[in-house]
């Protein structure tokens, strides 16, 4: 039996209100390459900015010129090359290289203001000479001093979308180009953003184009929702020869980001149309999320979760994998009861219930579907098995008519009805004929 789409779709309007309580004035920096200003779905990201804008998020933007600039040096008949991935131009270069960050801010300003959205350029950036580094001179190319972050909130309070070329100024005013990429990691860190956002075509982190450690979880289709940077690390370690390099650089940037203070940063497939408000208003999003801080959190079970609980109890009930519960039943066993919570939302519980025989039951496991290839629901058996420790018990036990072999993965070994307790073996029936696994601690 399969949820009905009508609960679904009501939990899914219930996560994007939940999202925009949570995220209303939270600043957040969108960095977009230049090949998603050039693709046809511009226009949507665009309005989906617009969107997240005028639901009360202040929103920074930084454009990728890269392409662009190409096409002004090129029709300008200037060359360059690069280094370590740094654009190496001589000095009468930069009027062009100017030009084109402009231009690729002004499409994105006027593409805003076509959605009554007031956006500003500005020069809230300094920057100083690159020099010349192992005996070369990267001549136009500059690094980040300071970013002028008092003027950059001013413009974000007075409602504005702030938007930066890939420009910096030295004291005197001599322009260089920096890393657009660089830039919006360090406005993120300056700002203390709560999200940074990389979005470029075709950025999908999953198991066609990646070796991934099998410490980290991945979706349905082989992508990965999220990494901590203990996993991320073991990511970079594991694809340190790719030749998928400018994603790994947002990977390094992401890094950084959330080393420094930024509490998530993502990165976003930019050829996905709605993949910004998918990422914004959803547990799981539509990219690959790098989190510093717990993402999901487990505690116990409190009286206002317990509709919640049953919403993710329910299909396994339908499925006759749990028994039927109740909220009567689950305020009465409270204290047995934890679940684990994704930013305000209920995506998994369990419970351990003592009895007298120095044992207990690890009963009313459900993870949300959606949330099924993330590790949880391990995650909530080791919690329990600790929890049962620390109560000196000798051994857990479930009982199960459809799981078995996820629990024998688990380390649980095949047990008799007979060694169940009393006072759960006399609830125990023929016609459900539930198996027993246990595990001694």
């Amino acid at each position: 039996m399969q949820e009905n789409p009508r609960n679904i779709k009501a939990q899914q309007i219930r996560d994007v209100i939940r999202y925009i309580q949570h995220f209303k004035d939270a600043t957040l920096v969108i960095y977009l390459d230049d090949e998603v200003i050039d693709s046809p779905l511009f226009s949507s990201h665009i309005r989906d900015i617009a969107i997240i804008h005028q639901a009360g998020i202040k929103v920074c933007i930084v454009p990728g010129a890269r392409k662009r600039i190409d096409e002004i040096l090129s029709a300008s008949n200037i060359s360059w090359e690069y280094k370590n991935g740094v654009r190496i131009t001589r000095e009468d270069a930069i009027p062009q290289i100017k030009m084109a960050a402009f231009d690729i801010s002004n499409i994105v300003m006027t593409s805003l203001a076509a959605h009554q959205i007031t956006a500003t350029i500005g020069n809230w950036v300094r920057a100083r000479s690159k020099g010349v580094l192992d005996g070369t001179d990267f001549g136009t190319a500059g690094e980040i001093d300071r970013i002028q972050t008092e003027a950059i909130r001013n413009t974000l309070a007075n409602g504005f979308i702030p938007i930066f070329p890939c420009i910096g100024w030295n004291s005197s005013g001599k322009p260089y180009n920096i890393s657009s990429v660089s830039l919006a990691k360090e406005i993120a860190i300056n700002l203390k953003a709560e999200k940074l956002f990389f979005v470029m075509k075709n950025a999908e982190i999953s198991n066609k184009s990646f070796s991934i450690p099998e410490e980290i979880g991945l979706s349905e289709f082989g992508d990965i929702p999220a990494m901590n940077l203990k996993e991320l690390e073991l990511f970079l370690e594991s694809n340190k020869d790719s030749e998928h390099k400018k994603i790994i650089s947002l990977l390094n940037a992401s890094k950084e980001a959330c080393k420094n203070g930024v509490d998530r940063s993502h990165i976003l497939n930019g050829s996905i149309e709605g993949a910004l408000p998918c990422e914004i208003f959803s547990d799981l999003g539509s990219g690959t999320m790098i989190y510093s801080s717990d993402y999901g959190t487990m505690r116990p079970m409190q009286l206002n979760d317990i509709p919640a609980v049953l919403s993710v109890m329910n299909p396994f009930i339908a499925k006759k994998i749990l028994l039927p519960r109740t909220e009567q039943s689950l305020s009465e066993n409270i204290s047995d009861y934890i679940v684990y919570e994704i930013d305000g939302g209920i995506r998994a519980c369990a419970s351990l219930h003592v009895y007298d025989e120095s044992q207990a039951e690890i009963a009313g496991i459900a993870v949300d579907s959606s949330f099924s290839n993330l590790g949880i629901g391990p995650k909530l058996i080791e919690y329990l098995i600790s929890r049962a420790r620390a109560q000196h018990l000798k051994s857990v036990f479930i009982l199960t008519t459809q799981t078995s072999d996820w629990f024998e993965h688990l380390g649980f070994t095949a047990d008799s009805v007979e060694s169940l307790p009393q006072e759960r073996r006399s609830i125990w029936t023929p016609e459900r004929n539930s198996k027993v696994f246990r595990l001694k601690i």
